[in-house]
């Protein structure tokens, strides 16, 4: 609920915790508009991580496949070389293992390594596998995936950047909805003027600083100044980065009004001030004995 006496403030920063609170008393289109910068921003980063570090060794491995060959009914048809790697970088590499015997592992970060009824993803956190999808025919030539790759790599890019863009705002928001009553508890409890509306919009505009560290952390990662490991840290501090955002956000919000907590509380000891200005205004009291014996003379 908010305050009838609040006037909205004009939110453009949620770099710093009081940047941060002044989007409790912004509209919520002016959150939405911050909010889809940021979004874009960092969909562009990604996009352009992608583009540079995995499409290459996507076309690198498309040229080397056979010219013939397919996956029909669950199972892969392969015309060339197994084991082999198809094409790496530091990032990604593309192989074929029929067996998956570890003959064609990479040192890459990311691995796809095709079998004759799998596939397999190896990463640092271990491996996972996915069967191919029966009843559908999927090439697996250079002929047909060159032409493919050529017409599709463009819109699957516009496709992911969209996809992290509606990500990002979807996620602000339902980690705004748990947030949003502990930060609002949080400020009623050191006498903040926070209204629920605004605690919802303070604790959606402190998760975008976590979203800006974790893009620095990508660009870091694609120049090569940060390993995978840091990647992974950096994805697990962003989160808690809202946090160190929210809490002085909400100690950063001015008191709340006097005559919103003082009004009817029967235990408020009244100031000097109070009292001399309630006794000059009372009417002047005649002192009754003083009058009888004005009258007995």
């Amino acid at each position: 609920m908010e305050h009838p006496g609040l006037q909205p403030q004009f939110a453009w920063q949620p770099l710093t915790p009081k940047g941060v609170a002044t989007f409790s008393r912004a509209s919520t289109a002016q959150l939405l508009f911050v909010q889809f910068l940021f979004a874009s921003c960092v969909a562009a980063l990604v996009a352009w991580f992608v583009h540079s570090a995995w499409f290459p060794v996507v076309t690198s491995g498309i040229e080397r496949l056979p010219d013939a060959g397919e996956t029909r009914g669950g199972r892969l048809d392969w015309r060339g070389t197994s084991p082999q790697i198809l094409a790496e970088n530091r990032f990604l590499a593309l192989a074929v293992d029929l067996t998956h015997s570890g003959g064609a592992r990479s040192p890459a970060h990311l691995q796809i390594e095709l079998g004759q009824s799998n596939i397999k993803i190896y990463s640092l956190l271990g491996f996972t596998q996915l069967g191919y999808l029966h009843g559908w025919r999927v090439a697996c030539n250079r002929v047909e995936l060159t032409p493919w790759w050529g017409a599709w790599a463009p819109p699957l890019l516009a496709l992911l950047s969209a996809a992290v863009l509606l990500g990002l705002m979807l996620s602000w928001a339902a980690l705004a909805s748990v947030y949003f009553l502990p930060a609002w508890l949080v400020g009623f409890f050191v006498n903040r003027d926070l209204s629920l509306g605004g605690s919802w919009r303070l604790c959606a505009a402190g998760l975008m600083p976590g979203a800006l560290v974790m893009s620095v952390a990508i660009l870091l990662y694609r120049v090569g100044m940060v390993e995978l490991i840091g990647l992974g840290v950096a994805a697990a501090v962003h989160l808690v980065i809202g946090w160190c955002y929210i809490v002085p956000a909400v100690l950063s919000l001015p008191p709340h009004p006097a005559d919103e907590h003082t009004k009817g509380n029967p235990f408020q000891k009244p100031n000097e001030n109070s009292l001399k200005s309630a006794g000059e205004n009372m009417p002047p009291v005649q002192n009754s004995k003083s009058e009888g014996n004005a009258k007995s003379d």
